[in-house]
Formats: structure tokens, sequence, C-alpha cells
């Protein structure tokens, strides 16, 4: 037995698929994504993924034989740094275009946005599924069928 919604939800899901798949193609992109960095001096290399984890670390020359300990680990510390600021850089170049209005990118990656401000308390839908959902009852209209009223 059909319903007078039957073609609104078959619209959802048409729709809800279509995103699935972008959201599946976006964290592809995320998954992929690197940092890399040199030394001023180009004695080291790095690259980090996308958590900031240290993937490639490599020492071209042989320069690092000849510093100190703590210049060793400063060169170490800030070229994974930089690496970092990298790949948080391409992230939130992929996640931009997709995040609601008002929703920081960065702030989103690095964990300091607060989404829970963006979302209301209850999810948008026409008056009348509204009505359906809550009542039992679809919105009737004189010398209509069923119909979906929108706000």
């Amino acid at each position: 037995m059909s319903t007078p919604f039957d073609e609104e939800i078959e619209e959802l899901r048409a729709t809800y698929q279509s995103q699935l798949a972008q959201i599946g193609d976006l964290q592809r992109r995320m998954r992929e994504v690197t940092g890399t960095a040199t030394a001023k001096s180009g004695a080291m290399k790095v690259t980090v993924g996308p958590q900031g984890e240290v993937t490639a670390l490599e020492f071209p020359t042989g320069a690092y034989r000849r510093m100190t300990p703590k210049e060793l680990a400063d060169m170490v510390m800030s070229t994974i740094q930089e690496a970092r600021a990298k790949a948080t850089a391409a992230l939130t170049e992929i996640m931009a275009p997709h995040l609601p209005e008002g929703l920081d990118a960065e702030h989103l990656v690095r964990g300091t946005a607060n989404v829970g401000e963006l979302f209301p308390q209850e999810p948008a839908m026409p008056e009348g599924v509204r009505e359906y959902v809550e009542q039992g009852r679809i919105a009737r209209h004189v010398g209509e069928g069923p119909k979906i009223t929108h706000k």
C-alpha cells in the first residue's frame, strides 16, 4: 500500500544516497592527506599523515651528525610542526566547502570547534511530515488530497 509521502520519501532517499557517496569521497580524500616539510638547513625531511602522525623521516645529508643534541631535537620538532601545519591546511581546504556556514574548518580539524551550536534541537521537516510523526495523521486542506506543507 502506498502512502501520500512515497514520492517525498524516494526523493529523500535519493538525496541521502548522493550525500553518502559525497561523504565517502570526502573521507577518502581526507585519509590521503599528507604534509611534508624540509628543515631550513636541508638536513632532514619529514612527512606526516592527516592526523599529524609521522609517516616518513629522512636525513638526506650527514649534517645532523655535526649538530648538538639540542640543535637536532629543535630541528626535528620544528620540521614536524611545519609538516603538521601543512597537513592541517590541506584538510581545511578539502573540508571547508562542505561545512555549514559559520563552522570554521580549521577549528574543526584542530578539535576546537563547537559544532553543537550549529544544529537545531529538532530536525527541519515539512509541517505535514512533522504532524504525521507527532500525531499520526496527515494535514488535510479543504478541497485537496493529502498535502505536505512547508514552513
